[in-house]
């Protein structure tokens, strides 16, 4: 990927073999730990992930997957347009923020939390965007833009994912229209569990505010954090001169074997 940017030190030289062990592990501590705490937050909230979206009242899971492809959408709009307008903030600020708007939408139950589903998305694909600056890549770039949505591909901080599937498409189509349309529903099945998981917990009675920015705060940093391993990743194939499929195979040995 060539948006990378010269002027990040990691990019001066190319790495040794140590050194690409080294980063490959320090990428599968924070893959495997980036969900951890949410499985916690769950436990509070009470039932299990699969339980969740049996909360929800069938017209809503039903038009679940379309109103994930919708909010992709206009969370490409909504997070390249932001980024323009405020600068980057560091990780912990997100996270506060998108609390706030996780507890506001919960205050409003199930129509709230409807309401605030494409303004979350927006506001995670934001924050994605600003880890691959901070990884060195241009994120007005379409191939990074690109790379961005890739990220809602990892399984969510709710799911049992052992590291076999990273989430993380491999195959690289074409920067077209189409091309990103496709991507998105490839994309919208998968996240779509995510926020539908997000949803119910925000219809709990009495805790929709508190339920709504707690997942709000532990899926904003677990979609940061899945950022750091994605981009991590392509900056380190750039830095150690390899491609970046052996990398992932490295990265995945790695998840399924921590010895």
């Amino acid at each position: 990927m060539s948006e990378i940017l010269l002027s990040d030190p990691r990019a001066e030289r190319t790495l040794d073999a140590a050194e690409v062990a080294s980063e490959l592990d320090a990428l599968a501590r924070r893959y495997r730990d980036a969900g951890g705490f949410g499985i916690q937050i769950l436990n509070l909230l009470g039932g299990s992930a699969d339980g969740l979206i049996d909360r929800l009242p069938r017209p809503v899971q039903s038009g679940l997957e379309g109103a994930t492809r919708q909010a992709l959408r206009l969370a490409m709009f909504g997070a390249n347009g932001s980024r323009r307008m405020v600068p980057d903030q560091p990780a912990g600020i997100n996270r506060a923020v998108s609390a706030a708007m996780g507890a506001a939408g919960g205050m409003g139950g199930l129509p709230g939390a409807l309401v605030e589903l494409p303004a979350t998305t927006a506001f995670l694909l934001r924050s994605i965007q600003g880890v691959a600056a901070d990884e060195g890549f241009d994120a007005t770039a379409d191939s990074v833009k690109f790379d961005c949505i890739q990220v809602f591909s990892a399984a969510g901080p709710l799911a049992a994912d052992d590291g076999a599937d990273l989430g993380f498409l491999s195959l690289r189509l074409g920067l077209t229209g189409a091309a990103v349309q496709k991507l998105i529903a490839q994309v919208a099945p998968r996240l779509s569990v995510v926020l539908g998981q997000k949803l119910a917990a925000q219809t709990v009675p009495v805790l929709g505010a508190v339920a709504g920015a707690t997942t709000n705060f532990v899926y904003s940093g677990y979609y940061q954090e899945m950022a750091r391993v994605h981009f991590g990743l392509r900056r380190l194939a750039v830095a150690a001169d390899q491609p970046h499929e052996d990398l992932l195979e490295g990265l995945r040995d790695r998840l399924l074997d921590p010895a």
